[in-house]
């Protein structure tokens, strides 16, 4: 896999988004696989100013999900489909039309999951899957010891993720649901460019597993070593546990511009 090292998250979400960008310009209705959290949104923040710019066109891009709560309605305001509207869509400009993902309200979640595997695939795949990386090493809610050939399911959230996750609900831990539907390993292997985005001291014990460990499902993300196109962009303080950090340096600052990431 290719490691950049950037300064800090605003100039990882620039190079991201640039790849976007590049993306969109060759293939305009690409399927984006993108990701919730804190740290890939300054992703979208840098996309939204090319979009506004002009620099790039996503009007008839296609956006997918990688996992949603099981349990809360579509337009509840913490549901990832309503997160990813007002932080993906909406700056965008990309109608919900083109938004792909599972029935979280499904009788049967099963169902609902295998059936979200079927229209990524009839959809012609993910184009390129942006990804945050857990302090463990998890991808999407896949947790460690996650089987590494695992296909979209339903998980159990941990107690610890749900109180992580209370403060988007008010506080309250009750209203956190206990079950999510996840992207697995295995789907998310299948995305022609994986983009995984890790930023801050937190992260580097799970960046350094993840790029120079072995591939173990201890370290879900390590999968991302099995995949013939996958870029780990980390900051600095990420970046901090890294041996061949050197290494990554120099062979970005020399890889040919027109190449991108």
């Amino acid at each position: 896999m290719e490691v950049v090292i950037v300064p800090d998250a605003a100039a990882g979400g620039e190079l991201i988004a640039e790849a976007m960008a590049r993306l969109l310009r060759r293939k305009p209705d690409a399927l984006l696989g993108v990701a919730t959290g804190s740290t890939p949104l300054p992703v979208y923040e840098a996309l939204a100013a090319k979009v506004r710019s002009g620099v790039a066109d996503a009007s008839r891009a296609r956006i997918a999900q990688l996992d949603e709560y099981v349990g809360l309605p579509a337009d509840h305001p913490e549901s990832y489909r309503s997160v990813l509207r007002r932080e993906v869509l909406e700056p965008l400009g990309i109608p919900m039309e083109a938004f792909l993902g599972p029935d979280g309200t499904a009788e049967d979640v099963q169902a609902a999951c295998e059936a979200y595997d079927r229209t990524l695939a009839e959809a012609g795949g993910v184009d390129l899957q942006l990804l945050g990386i857990g302090t463990d090493g998890h991808i999407g809610f896949n947790e460690p010891c996650s089987s590494l050939a695992s296909r979209t399911r339903i998980k159990t959230l941990t107690e610890q993720t749900r109180v992580d996750n209370a403060r988007f609900f008010d506080g309250d831990v009750d209203q956190v649901p206990h079950h999510v539907i996840t992207q697995g390993i295995g789907t998310i292997l299948e995305a022609r460019h994986l983009v995984l985005l890790a930023t801050g001291e937190g992260k580097a014990d799970a960046v350094a597993a993840t790029v120079e460990g072995p591939v173990a499902a201890v370290c879900p993300a390590s999968a991302l070593q099995l995949h013939p196109h996958a870029t780990v962009v980390v900051d600095e303080a990420a970046a901090g546990k890294l041996k061949l950090a050197d290494y990554f340096r120099h062979t970005y600052a020399n890889k040919p511009e027109w190449q991108g990431i």
